[in-house]
């Protein structure tokens, strides 16, 4: 019960001081959407002190995974908003700027609530650290999933960058990993934590996967409902083009395209 406290601690500090400092730059600059780019900074925190309180080659690989899984979407998300204002995504979940709703609204509506992902979405990498590996075929299965995961990120932001590069190019984005999936991305990420919960709860034995369920079904939930998908598609749907995209295309898990 002692080192479940200890390590629980440590992962909510971490995430306590890595989005404290984040809401404080984005007071400074005046843009709430740089929480994007702290988010993958948060999880490798967590990953590198649950690494270092259990020493064990599961919580060193399960670190591994995530430093660059979030190094890469962080650098990713830091390049693509540089020079941007605000994500319209956060002017509809805060109902306005935040010049115009204040500080305080966005700590409240953004950053506890992100601080409080960052901690539950860890909850495998603390498992991990507390009851190490029981079951390894099931951490390799993980890594495994993990891998699925990043292609499928890695390649969809390649391709959405290509597509934004050609000067023919139509409309909407309907190609290659995006004409089976309107958001690659998301889906990449939810399995990029599925695959983390494999090989940190579950590969942790039956009870610490039980516990860890949540993490990546609240992982899952962020990414299609709350912060991910549905709110993107609220601004996409008014784009030329898109609805009749959408009518073709799945929402989240790959799928053939429908034809008619």
């Amino acid at each position: 019960m002692t080192d479940f406290w200890t390590v629980a601690g440590l992962a909510f500090a971490t995430a306590a001081v890595v989005m404290t400092a984040t809401a404080l730059l984005a007071r400074r600059i005046g843009r709430v959407s740089v929480v994007d780019v702290a988010w993958g900074i948060g999880l490798v925190g967590v990953a590198l002190v649950c690494a270092l309180f259990a020493g064990t080659w599961q919580s060193w690989l399960l670190c591994v995974l995530v430093t660059l899984w979030g190094g890469r979407l962080s650098w990713h998300i830091f390049r693509r908003a540089r020079g941007q204002g605000e994500d319209p995504r956060y002017v509809a979940l805060l109902g306005g700027t935040l010049g115009e709703v204040g500080f305080g609204v966005a700590v409240r509506k953004v950053f506890l609530v992100q601080g409080a992902a960052v901690w539950l979405v860890g909850l495998p990498l603390q498992a991990a650290a507390i009851a190490g590996p029981r079951w390894p075929v099931l951490v390799w299965v993980g890594a495994a999933t993990w891998l699925l995961g990043v292609v499928f990120e890695s390649v969809g932001d390649a391709q959405l960058a290509a597509y934004r590069r050609d000067p023919d190019r139509g409309p909407v984005m309907d190609r290659g990993l995006w004409a089976w999936t309107r958001h690659p991305n998301y889906f990449g990420d939810a399995c990029v934590w599925w695959g983390i919960w494999l090989g940190g709860g579950l590969g942790s034995g039956w009870l610490p996967g039980l516990l860890t369920l949540p993490a990546p079904v609240m992982m899952t939930y962020f990414l299609v409902f709350a912060t991910g998908a549905r709110l993107l598609e609220e601004t996409m749907m008014r784009r030329p083009g898109y609805p009749e995209y959408a009518a073709r295309t799945s929402m989240f898990v790959p799928l053939p395209p429908r034809r008619g």
